[in-house]
C-alpha cells in the first residue's frame, strides 16, 4: 500500500470516528425525550461509551499482535458499525447502555491502531501525515452536530447512528479491499531500539515516558473542557446570546482544523519538541488572554487564537513521542491516548462542579492551570528526550519503513 491511500484510509476511518465521538452528545437531548430521561442517565451512556474507548485504546496493542492492524482495524469499524445500527432501532435502555461500551471500543481501537500504523508506517513528513489525518477527525466533530442539528429539526434525529454506521461499514469494506504490502525492514535506529527494549521500556526511557503521559492527560482534558463550556463561559463572562456563544465553539474548532493543516509542516520546519514548547506556550497565553479579556469581540478573537495554538499538540506529540521511544509505537501510542481519554472524562466533570458553584472565571483559571502544567511538561519532555537521544547514539531518520497493514 502506497503512503498516499494509507493516509486516505486513515483520514476517512478518523472523520468516522470524530462523528462517533460527538454523536452521543449532539442528539441527547431528543433522546433523554424519547426515552424520558434524566442527565444523570444521558451521562451514564456517554461514560459507557467512554469505558468502551478506554477498553479499544488499551487492547490495541494486543490485537494488533494477535490479528494484525488490518484485522484489529476490520474488528473495530465493524463493532461500530454494528453498535450504530442497534442504535437506529432504539431498543430498551437497558440494551442501549449494555452496548455502549462496544461501540466506544470500536472508536476507540480505531483511533489507537490507525494512529500507532501511520507514525510507523509513512517514510517522510510523519507529522505532516498525522496532523492531515486528525485533521479529518476534527472535520467530524465539526459536522456531526450540523448534521444532528438538520436531523433533530426535522424530527429524524435518530438517523444520526445510520449515518455513522453506513460511513463505518464503508471504510471497513475499503481497508478490506486494499492491497496487501511488501513491508522493508525498519530503519537502523528503530530495528535496533527495538532490539534492545525487548518488548518493554528501558528504566531510563520512564521518565519521559510519565511525562508524556501527564501532558497528554492534561491537554485532552483541557480540550475537552474548554470547548463543552465554552459558550457558557462566553455567555457569562462576555455577555453572549445563547445562538452567538454557541458560534464561538465552531470558532474555535474552525481555527483547530485549519492549524492542522499547516501544524505538521511547520513542525518538521522547528522541530517536533520545539513546536511543542511554542505551542503550548501559545495555548497557555491565549487561555490566559481570555480568563482577562472584556468584551465579545476579544474574548473571540482569543478564541480562535487558542484552537490555532493547540491544532498541532496531539498528532505532533505522538510523533515526537514515538521518535524517542522507537521500536514501541504501539504500546505508546496506545498508552498517550487511553491517558488522553481518562483526562477528557475527568476534567470535563471537575470543570462542571466549578462552573456550577464557582463561575466560569475559576473554570478559566483551571483551564490556564491545566496549560501551565502542560508547559512544565514540555520544557522537562525537551530535556529528557535529549538525554535519551544522546544516549541512544545514533540518528533515526523521519520515516521508519513502508507501508504495512499486515
Amino acid at each position: 500500500m502506497t503512503d498516499r491511500r494509507l493516509i486516505f484510509l486513515a483520514s476517512l476511518s478518523y472523520l468516522v470516528i470524530g462523528m462517533a465521538h460527538v454523536v452521543a452528545g449532539a442528539v441527547l437531548e431528543p433522546m433523554m425525550d424519547a426515552y424520558a430521561l434524566d442527565y444523570s442517565d444521558g451521562g451514564q451512556f456517554i461514560m459507557n461509551q467512554f469505558l468502551g474507548f478506554l477498553a479499544g485504546v488499551l487492547a490495541g496493542p494486543w490485537l494488533s499482535g494477535r490479528l494484525g492492524r488490518r484485522g484489529a482495524i476490520l474488528l473495530a469499524l465493524g463493532a461500530l458499525a454494528a453498535t450504530e445500527a442497534v442504535y437506529t432501532a432504539l431498543p430498551p435502555w437497558g440494551w442501549m447502555l449494555a452496548i455502549a461500551p462496544v461501540a466506544g471500543f470500536g472508536f476507540g481501537l480505531t483511533e489507537a491502531v490507525i494512529g500507532a500504523l501511520v507514525i510507523d508506517s509513512i517514510r517522510e513528513r510523519k507529522a505532516s501525515a498525522m496532523t492531515l489525518v486528525e485533521t479529518f477527525f476534527g472535520v467530524g466533530a465539526l459536522l456531526m452536530p450540523a448534521a444532528a442539528a438538520l436531523l433533530i429539526r426535522f424530527g429524524s434525529w435518530r438517523l444520526g447512528f445510520p449515518l455513522i454506521a453506513v460511513s463505518a461499514l464503508a471504510s471497513l469494506i475499503l481497508w478490506k479491499l486494499a492491497p496487501k504490502a511488501e513491508s522493508s525492514p525498519a530503519s537502523p535506529g528503530d530495528a535496533e531500539a527495538a532490539a534492545r527494549n525487548g518488548g518493554r521500556y528501558r528504566p531510563g526511557q520512564l521518565p519521559f515516558l510519565m511525562l508524556a503521559i501527564l501532558y497528554f492527560l492534561f491537554y485532552v482534558g483541557m480540550e475537552m473542557s474548554f470547548s463543552n463550556y465554552l459558550p457558557s463561559i462566553l455567555m457569562e463572562r462576555a455577555s453572549m446570546e445563547e445562538a452567538f456563544a454557541a458560534a464561538g465553539m465552531s470558532l474555535f474548532w474552525g481555527t483547530m482544523v485549519v492549524g492542522r493543516l499547516f501544524a505538521g509542516r511547520l513542525a518538521e520546519r522547528i522541530g517536533y519538541v520545539r513546536y511543542l514548547v511554542f505551542a503550548t506556550a501559545g495555548g497557555f497565553f491565549s487561555l490566559l488572554l481570555i480568563r482577562v479579556a472584556e468584551g465579545a469581540a476579544w474574548s473571540l478573537m482569543w478564541t480562535g487564537i487558542n484552537g490555532l495554538a493547540w491544532s498541532g499538540v496531539f498528532a505532533v506529540g505522538l510523533v515526537y513521542a514515538n521518535r524517542v521511544l522507537a521500536g514501541m509505537t504501539d504500546r505508546t501510542t496506545s498508552l498517550l491516548v487511553a491517558f488522553g481519554g481518562v483526562g477528557g472524562a475527568l476534567f470535563p466533570r471537575l470543570s462542571g462542579s466549578i462552573m456550577d458553584q464557582a463561575g466560569a472565571a475559576w473554570a478559566l483559571g483551571l483551564f490556564v492551570a491545566l496549560a501551565g502544567a502542560m508547559l512544565l511538561c514540555a520544557a522537562a519532555m525537551m530535556a529528557a528526550g535529549r538525554r535519551l537521544e544522546q544516549a541512544d547514539g545514533y540518528e533515526r531518520s523521519p520515516g521508519t519503513r513502508a507501508s504495512s497493514i499486515e
